[in-house]
């Protein structure tokens, strides 16, 4: 599918705003569907103002567009579905499907060949005292469905916090209540599907975003090290600071999951690497992935133009690290000191040899807390990078 065609996007966030930036270059239209007037994709591209699920706009959707594409993955599985009917969506609704529950999502990976932290199905608070007894404590509680940057799940470190744990993560469900979808579950007392992991001890998280082209071919981009804070993706370092070899293996797995599932377009893999080397895939993202946001000046092609090239079945981009990179990102308490430290004379910067290269997501309302932007720090070292980050006292709050 050659530049000139126009591309859907299925959801019109910062993603779909990067993504259509650098499809624009490419010489690529686009249209985008989301329901917030002037949302981030919408102020760079035609948007349909509309619901997710509303199937009328989907088919409006369908109708301007040659190719469709979803920029994240809580959207309706269901208008996916008749999307892929009515249009072409080379990513298909199947691995949303997967994706959309960690029940399902983790099934999928252990059916690839690829390891996950050990886990239980959870429906009761009975169910999680006997989960939490066979895998052993410290575990996290999490939502099957929903749930980003740490909400939908809690930390258990002693069988004292289960109760709480199990209130805080199904909220309004009764106790005692009945598992959701089993006979005289009630709509008050019904208990999500929940799935407690075994806290995985681990030396560090690192991602790998791989893309898989409609004919099959397949790359991946060097693994980021990522540093969160309160739940919330605060640095990427690229290289990431872990043996070359254990490197290799993670792009390995991404690439084996990204062709086991068949997928089309990008897939985001989380993983935890441990002290003794094992690396435990946490979590999968159908799309580019804020980890990946560091492509877009340090790699010969950005995880944006590269998604563009898999879902039209161009040949896939060079992956290769140009120069190291920290990415910082930049939340709602951090937007006006980050927009006036870019827009002057940066000695920090000077002394560090770092150069920031600032994204803006346009977000009409700025939130402590909500991802605004971020900053790639292209620098010689990424220790000067992360040495930018403190000294220029932005992430304090």
């Amino acid at each position: 599918m050659l530049p000139g065609a126009t591309i859907g996007v299925l959801g019109g966030g910062q993603l779909g705003r990067m993504l259509a930036l650098a499809g624009s270059a490419m010489g690529y239209r686009f249209v985008a569907l989301d329901p917030a007037p002037d949302a981030p994709c919408g102020q760079v591209t035609p948007q349909i103002a509309a619901a997710y699920n509303d199937q009328d706009a989907a088919r409006e959707l369908a109708r301007r567009s040659d190719v469709i594409t979803y920029e994240f993955e809580n959207v309706d599985a269901g208008v996916a579905a008749l999307l892929a009917e009515e249009s072409y969506v080379p990513q298909g609704s199947a691995l949303l499907y997967t994706t959309q529950h960690r029940l399902r999502e983790k099934a999928a990976i252990e059916a690839a060949g690829v390891p996950v932290a050990p886990y239980r199905k959870v429906g009761s608070l009975a169910e999680l005292e006997a989960a939490a007894a066979e895998l052993g404590l410290p575990c996290v509680l999490k939502t099957a469905t929903g749930g980003y940057d740490g909400k939908g799940q809690a930390v258990i470190r002693e069988a004292t916090e289960l109760e709480a744990a199990f209130r805080q993560v199904a909220p309004g469900a009764a106790v005692a209540g009945t598992p959701a979808g089993e006979a005289g579950a009630s709509t008050a007392a019904a208990v999500p599907e929940l799935v407690l992991e075994k806290f995985v001890a681990f030396q560090c998280e690192i991602s790998v975003v791989a893309a898989r082209s409609a004919s099959g071919e397949v790359k991946s981009f060097p693994p980021a090290e990522n540093i969160h804070v309160n739940n919330i993706l605060h640095l990427s370092i690229v290289p990431a600071r872990v043996p070359e070899e254990i490197q290799r293996r993670a792009c390995e797995l991404a690439e084996r999951l990204i062709t086991g599932l068949n997928a089309v377009g990008l897939l985001a893999v989380e993983m935890f690497v441990t002290e003794d080397g094992e690396l435990f895939v946490n979590e999968l993202a159908p799309r580019p992935h804020n980890s990946g946001h560091y492509t877009m000046d340090a790699c010969a092609t950005s995880q944006f133009e590269q998604h563009v090239r898999a879902i039209t079945n161009l040949p896939l981009g060079d992956t290769t690290l140009l120069t190291p990179v920290v990415m910082v990102n930049v939340l709602g308490q951090h937007l006006e000191g980050a927009v006036n430290t870019v827009s002057a004379y940066d000695e920090i910067a000077n002394k560090l040899g770092v150069i920031p290269k600032l994204h803006i997501y346009g977000k009409t309302e700025s939130k402590n807390g909500r991802k605004m932007g971020h900053i790639n720090l292209l620098c010689k070292d990424t220790e000067d990078g992360l040495s930018w980050v403190e000294q220029s006292n932005l992430w304090r709050n």
